[in-house]
C-alpha cells in the first residue's frame, strides 16, 4: 500500500513550521565558535570583530617607481626645460635609505619602499630621464604625490571585518596583512545526509541491470556546503525498517539534523513514517508544492542516554529522568523526495534559508531577484510549482522534463516560482529569477 498523506500543507505554511522547528531544536546555540588558520578560511563567516593590529601601511611607502626628490624642486619643470636633480641613492621594496634628501637631491625608489627623509613626493619613472648620478625631471609634482602615508589605508584599533562577515580571498588577504594567522569563525552545523531505496548503487559499483547510480547524496552535499553547512553522508539504505532506524540513529548521534532523499516513495515512505513515529513527531506529511509533494517533516528528543520513546519509557523509571530531560535537544529529520529534482528543490526553498541562518550565509533575497521575460507559454499546476529554467540572452528558458530527469539539473542555472493561484502565464511575461 502506498503512502497515505495526512493534511496537506501548503508553501507558506511548511515555511512557517519548519521555521517555527529550527527555533525551537536551538541549532544556532548548539555550537561554539572554533579558531581557524586563516589558510582554511575561505567562505568562513567571522563570529566577532576583526581588530587592526597596526596601522597600515606600517610607514610612509612609494606607491609609483621613480624619484623620491622634494616636490619644489620639479615646479615647472617640462620635456624642453626639464629639473636635473643628483641621485644620491637607490631604495627598494624591504629596505630603507639612511640618507635625508636636500634641496637639488633625489633618491631612486621602488613601489613598496619606504619613503627617505626630507622627501614629499615621487617624481614617476615615466616622467624622468636617469643619467648616471642625475636624473631629469619633466613635469611638475605636487606634494605628497604618489606616497601613501602611515595609517591612510586602516589605523591601528579600527575595525578591518565586522563579526559576520565572509571571508573572500579579499578579506583574507587583509587580515594577513596585519599579521594576523588565525581567525573565530562560526561552527559548521552538521547535517548527516542518507539515501534510501533498493535500486542505489554506489558510483565505484558496476551498474547491473535495474539499478542506478546515487545522486542525491552528492548534490544534496554540495547544496549543504554552499549553505555553509558540513555534511556527513552516511551509507545507503535499502527498503528495510532496522536498517533504516539503525541509520536514522547513528544520524542523530553525529549531528542535529538528519536529511534522508528517497525516504518518502511509497514504500519507503510507509517505514519513515514508523520508523518516526516511534522515535518522534511527525510535524510535515506532504507539501503542496511541484515537484516536492511527499516531503515528510519531524522532530526527534534526543539525548545521549535516550534517543527514543521507548528508551524514554524505560528511563522514566530510573533515577536517570531528569538528567536525560536535561541533556534533551530537538533533532531535525527531512525527508525529501528521491527524484533529484525535486530533492535541491525542497532544499533549496525549505532547508536552505534556515541553514544559512545558523551558518551566517543568510542574505537578503530582495536584492538578487531579478525578473527576466518568459520565452514560452506556461500551463501551471494545480498547485504552487517551481520550474527550473535556464537564462539565455537575458530570458529564460522552462526546462519542461520530470523531476526524475538528471539532466534538467545540469542544464538549469536556477528556478521560478508559479503560484498555486496563477493557471497560465504568456510568453513574454516578467518572471522572477532565482538563481542556484
Amino acid at each position: 500500500m502506498g503512502t497515505e498523506f495526512l493534511k496537506i500543507k501548503t508553501v507558506d505554511e511548511a515555511i512557517e513550521i519548519i521555521k517555527k522547528l529550527f527555533k525551537e531544536s536551538n541549532i544556532k546555540n548548539n555550537y561554539d565558535n572554533e579558531i581557524i588558520n586563516i589558510n582554511k578560511s575561505l567562505n568562513r563567516v567571522i563570529s566577532k570583530n576583526i581588530i587592526s593590529n597596526i596601522d597600515f601601511p606600517p610607514f610612509n611607502r612609494a606607491i609609483k617607481d621613480g624619484f623620491a626628490i622634494k616636490a619644489e624642486d620639479s615646479f615647472y619643470a617640462t620635456e624642453d626645460d626639464p629639473k636635473t636633480l643628483k641621485i644620491i641613492d637607490r631604495v627598494e621594496a624591504g629596505f630603507f635609505s639612511k640618507k635625508t634628501i636636500k634641496n637639488g637631491e633625489a633618491i631612486e625608489i621602488s613601489t613598496g619602499a619606504p619613503i627617505p627623509d626630507g622627501a614629499d613626493a615621487i617624481a614617476m619613472v615615466e616622467h624622468t630621464k636617469k643619467k648616471e648620478n642625475t636624473v631629469e625631471i619633466f613635469t611638475s609634482v605636487t606634494p605628497n604625490q604618489d606616497i601613501a602615508f602611515k595609517g591612510s589605508d586602516i589605523k591601528k584599533g579600527e575595525i578591518i571585518l565586522e563579526s559576520g562577515s565572509i571571508l573572500s580571498p579579499g578579506k583574507i588577504g587583509a587580515i594577513s596583512a596585519q599579521g594576523i594567522n588565525e581567525v573565530e569563525v562560526i561552527k559548521k552545523p552538521k547535517i548527516s545526509i542518507i539515501s534510501t531505496g533498493n535500486e542505489l548503487i554506489n558510483s565505484t559499483d558496476n551498474l547491473s541491470f535495474g539499478k542506478i547510480y546515487d545522486v542525491n547524496s552528492h548534490s544534496l552535499k554540495n547544496a549543504i556546503i554552499s549553505s555553509g553547512g558540513k555534511a556527513i553522508n552516511l551509507k545507503n539504505v535499502n527498503d528495510d525498517y532496522d536498517d533504516l532506524k539503525k541509520e536514522i540513529e547513528l544520524g542523530l548521534k553525529l549531528s542535529d539534523i538528519v536529511i534522508l532523499s528517497g525516504g518518502t516513495s511509497a514504500g519507503m515512505g510507509d517505514i519513515l513514517i514508523e520508523v518516526l513515529n516511534e522515535l518522534g513527531e511527525i510535524l510535515i506529511h506532504g507539501i503542496s508544492v511541484q515537484p516536492g509533494k511527499p516531503t515528510i517533516v519531524g522532530k526527534i528528543k534526543y539525548n545521549n542516554n535516550s534517543n527514543n520513546k521507548s528508551n524514554n519509557k524505560s528511563n522514566n523509571k530510573s533515577n536517570n529522568k531528569s538528567n536525560n530531560k536535561s541533556n534533551e535537544k530537538i533533532k531535525i529529520i527531512i525527508g525529501l523526495p528521491g527524484n533529484p529534482v525535486a530533492t535541491l528543490i525542497v532544499y533549496y526553498i525549505f532547508i536552505a534559508p534556515e541553514i544559512r541562518k545558523i551558518t551566517g550565509f543568510e542574505i537578503n533575497k530582495e536584492k538578487n531577484i531579478e525578473k527576466y521575460p518568459i520565452s514560452k507559454r506556461i500551463h501551471s499546476e494545480s498547485r504552487t510549482q517551481y520550474v527550473l529554467v535556464k537564462l539565455k540572452n537575458n530570458e529564460l528558458y522552462p526546462i519542461m522534463k520530470d523531476s526524475g530527469a538528471i539532466t534538467s539539473l545540469a542544464i538549469a542555472d536556477g528556478y521560478i516560482k508559479i503560484p498555486k493561484s496563477v493557471e497560465l502565464i504568456d510568453k513574454g511575461k516578467l518572471i522572477e529569477f532565482y538563481p542556484f
